[in-house]
């Protein structure tokens, strides 16, 4: 993919963009850059938000579908395990939250955002960038918020039915209702699909379809005790089962993960006086994971995590230019598996605190944290921005921020012979960043230049026989991000130019594409609406030597809705349209007998797939 088609929205943007006219600030928040709601246009953190009008407008069926339009942000899926790698960083060096609750298992660190059921979405925010001076751990790349779906005063049940390609039926149902005072969302969803053939080498159970099967449930109630306090509760649990192609096929049968994700949190806020606000959490976490009819010699059989947290958050309003907001984390991880890890439970306790303050000329955002592991120590985080507006049109923000990664159970505490190091140390990143925010006619456009290195990397070590912290990285980048509307089109473009290389070798980092463009297209005629989804992505080196590669490939997808009364809405989606053939990973097909030699051969990716839908929401 040549580097001139990547610029071709942005040209277009700014060939339509001659005037520089001040244009209205859309009336959108933001809770994610300081844990506390704030204007976007405030936040000086890059970030990408979507509403539950963007989710039914581009007809996301996936979390991870929807977060292939952020600026920075890649997607690979070695067989049906997914990773994201927001800005370059590792999948267990972005934090991923719901309602607050961090839902990564703490053996494996990772997040399966793909068990996410999209029905039950309200507003997913990302935070491109180091935040680890408010939430901790995890957040060297950033951080993916996912709010569950919020409750509406009246009566409003919905029914979706959806059918597609690979025998695919998508089932959903929810409730919203309530007065001023009391309202709830409740809502349950049923995905099955009979799936397609990931492997391509078609040996014994590699050469079958992979079925999954998943199962959601949330619901999500507030009630205001008066005027200024409000206590609330949101439960959100998916669980099901995915098949897998089995390299080993050692077993006969069809290997399958069985899972479970859930996460529970309950609430008080309110104000304590005209300038002190206070927010009340307490949250539980619960990820398990159980390996069925796996020939793999290194089957994890079950793993069951639970996280425990509360959290204290306080604004105070010491002026209008002025504001603080203080808080406190603690949370118990705690670990039941049926292999044996030398510890299976440990405390974090954290304090934190972030100044704001807001002039005409400019604006500063200074914060820091401090993190006491009962295992791995201490570690401080801190972060400093300047923002400086130029005119009513466009502002500069400077700013550097930290970030840093807590070893897992299994890097700390696995079982003997898996490599596990009691004496890691965590992982700790430093992010330079240039940001522009402009606003020229009907554009708004948002560029960023970053400057991430990461030290202390934890990987496997041939020579100890385990893992420890030898490697160290460096990502720089650009990335832009443009909304317009043109000639009745709503565009939406996401560019990103990224290098992200190992400090030691100067290889590449693996399974990264260096250039990357993701374009949506969207118009309504009056009830019909009609749409389109164009990425592309370059080549990316396969393993970390940079010895292969995985070519480049784009794709296109186009989408149609009617609104066929007032209750009854229809949609038709393709995906792929043209049927391109692609791989984002690879994985090794042992030559004999384990363990004997590997071959190297590459994932299959879903070719083109159409899916029917239709939403029935009666009005009471």
């Amino acid at each position: 993919m040549k580097t001139r088609f990547l610029l071709l929205p942005a040209l277009l943007a700014t060939s339509i963009a001659q005037a520089n006219t001040p244009v209205d600030q859309l009336p959108d928040t933001l809770v994610t850059a300081s844990r506390v709601e704030q204007p976007r246009s405030a936040a000086l953190a890059a970030n990408t938000v979507f509403t539950r009008s963007d989710i039914e407008r581009l007809q996301a069926r996936s979390v991870p579908e929807l977060l292939s339009r952020v600026p920075g942000l890649q997607q690979n899926r070695n067989g049906g395990i997914p990773s994201y790698f927001l800005r370059g960083t590792n999948t267990n060096q972005t934090l991923v939250l719901v309602d607050g609750q961090r839902i990564a298992s703490t053996t494996a660190g990772i997040a399966r955002i793909d068990y996410l059921n999209i029905d039950n979405v309200e507003r997913v925010e990302v935070i491109r960038g180091p935040r680890s001076s408010v939430f901790g751990a995890d957040a060297i790349g950033g951080v993916i918020q996912i709010f569950t779906r919020q409750p509406e005063p009246g009566l409003q049940p919905t029914v979706r039915l959806g059918m597609a390609t690979e025998h695919t039926r998508e089932h959903s149902v929810s409730l919203m209702g309530g007065n001023q005072d009391t309202r709830f969302a409740l809502g349950a969803s049923l995905d099955e699909t009979h799936g397609f053939d990931r492997t391509t080498d078609q040996v014994g159970n590699d050469s079958d379809r992979d079925a999954s099967r998943n199962k959601a449930l949330y619901l999500n109630v507030t009630h205001a005790l008066n005027a200024d306090w409000q206590t609330g509760l949101s439960l959100n649990d998916q669980r099901g089962k995915n098949e897998f192609d089995d390299a080993f096929d050692l077993v006969p049968g069809n290997p399958e993960d069985q899972f479970r994700v859930s996460s529970y949190q309950a609430h008080l806020q309110g104000q304590l006086s005209q300038v002190w606000s206070s927010r009340l959490e307490l949250g539980r976490s619960f990820d398990r994971n159980k390996t069925v009819g796996s020939g793999s010699p290194w089957n994890d059989g079950s793993i069951e995590t639970t996280r425990h947290s509360a959290s204290w958050l306080n604004q105070l309003t010491l002026s209008p230019e002025h504001d603080l907001t203080l808080g406190s984390d603690w949370h118990k991880d705690r670990l039941s598996s049926t292999n044996a890890y030398s510890k299976t439970s440990r405390e974090n306790w954290a304090v934190f605190a972030q100044h704001r303050w807001t002039t005409d000329q400019f604006s500063t955002e200074v914060g820091v944290r401090h993190d006491d592991n009962q295992h791995f120590g201490t570690e401080s985080s801190f972060n400093a921005a300047l923002a400086i507006p130029v005119g009513d049109w466009q502002q500069w923000i400077l700013s550097y921020s930290e970030g840093f990664r807590a070893p897992t159970f299994n890097d700390l505490y696995a079982p003997p012979g898996w490599g596990g190091n009691p004496n890691l140390n965590a992982e700790t990143s430093k992010n330079w960043e240039l940001q522009w925010r402009g606003q020229l006619a009907q554009a708004d456009i948002e560029a960023a230049l970053f400057h991430n290195t990461i030290d202390d990397l934890i990987a496997w070590n041939p020579s100890t026989s385990q893992v420890e912290n030898i490697n160290r990285a460096r990502i720089q980048g650009a990335e832009a991000a443009i909304n317009t509307t043109l000639l009745g089109w709503n565009s939406r473009t996401a560019i990103t130019l990224i290098d992200p290389r190992d400090r030691d070798t100067g290889h590449t980092l693996q399974l990264r594409a260096k250039r990357s463009i993701s374009q949506d297209l969207d118009r309504q005629f009056g009830d019909i609406g009609i749409g389109a989804t164009w990425q592309a992505f370059s080549q990316r080196f396969r393993n970390p030597s940079n010895d292969g590669t995985l070519s480049g490939y784009a794709t296109l997808d186009l989408r149609g809705s009617w609104q066929a009364s007032q209750s009854l809405r229809w949609e038709l989606k393709v995906q792929n349209l043209f049927d391109r053939d692609y791989a984002l990973g690879t994985y090794s097909r042992p030559t004999g007998p384990w363990p004997a030699p590997s071959l190297t051969l590459p994932y299959a990716q879903p070719g083109r797939t159409a899916l029917l839908a239709v939403t029935w929401t009666p009005h009471l």
